[in-house]
């Protein structure tokens, strides 16, 4: 009898590698785990370098899941091409680098189980995952109650280093500039520690008409943002640019 497949998206965060980990430890000995990267231009290139020394820690082989349909894998190439960079549909880097890719990677690996690194605080998230996406997603953080906290714990004892993107003051390992990102306080930090993704930020976002930052209850142009302006702290932020997003409350998830 052939044994399940167990698929782990692992999006070069602490979170998804600590996931992969407990589903190894959990069902390694009795499924196939396959363990999918969404690889990403824009994001940190140190994200690479942290995959690299997931595999070793994991040991297994992480393989990726592209689009056909931009196979430069280029958040800025899809946002010029659809002339759309974020609003209430959502964002069209995720649905074309992500969903779509993912999608992709699946009708050719069939499968029995996903996994993604929701944390013991995401019930939420994982509910509506598995109410409006699929049901045969695997709460491997959750039932073992690991937090976010816990995660970077466990990797840095692993003797691995997180993610330079969480060193230089950011919330995640998401790409830098993410345009899901709403808060007032991401922005300007993107504009103090990446300057010139901010500037590439602005530019595009004017040539496309996108007003990417929210402050003082409107919606504005990133040149727009008085580089004093401050708000929530962003340790507050908690957004995952996963193969699912929903647009949330401002500040509090960044509009993931």
């Amino acid at each position: 009898m052939s044994k399940e497949t167990i698929v782990v998206w692992f999006s070069c965060g602490a979170a998804s590698a600590v996931a992969a980990k407990k589903t190894i430890e959990k069902y390694g000995e009795t499924h196939n785990i396959r363990i999918v990267n969404n690889p990403i231009k824009e994001e940190h290139e140190d994200n690479q370098r942290f995959l690299k020394d997931c595999e070793k820690w994991l040991g297994i082989t992480i393989e990726f899941a592209e689009s056909s349909k931009y196979p430069s894998q280029s958040c800025v190439e899809v946002w010029g091409k659809r002339k759309y960079m974020s609003g209430i549909a959502g964002a069209p880097c995720t649905l074309e680098l992500k969903k779509k890719a993912r999608q992709e990677w699946e009708d050719d690996n069939p499968h029995d189980h996903i996994v993604l690194g929701f944390t013991s605080e995401e019930q939420h998230r994982y509910d509506r995952f598995k109410e409006f996406e699929r049901d045969n997603i695997m709460p491997i953080l959750i039932d073992e109650k690991i937090t976010k906290a816990d995660c970077y714990q466990i990797i840095t004892e692993a003797g691995i280093r997180l993610p330079k993107i969480y060193h230089l003051g950011y919330p995640n390992a998401n790409c830098i500039g993410c345009v899901k990102a709403t808060s007032v306080t991401y922005w300007n930090h993107v504009r103090k520690v990446h300057p010139e993704v901010w500037e590439h930020r602005n530019t595009q976002s004017r040539e496309i008409g996108c007003r990417l930052v929210k402050y003082k209850g409107d919606r504005i142009f990133l040149d727009e943002l008085p580089e004093d302006a401050v708000g929530r702290p962003m340790k507050n932020l908690d957004f995952e640019c996963g193969i699912f997003c929903m647009e949330q409350p401002e500040e509090e998830t960044c509009d993931d």
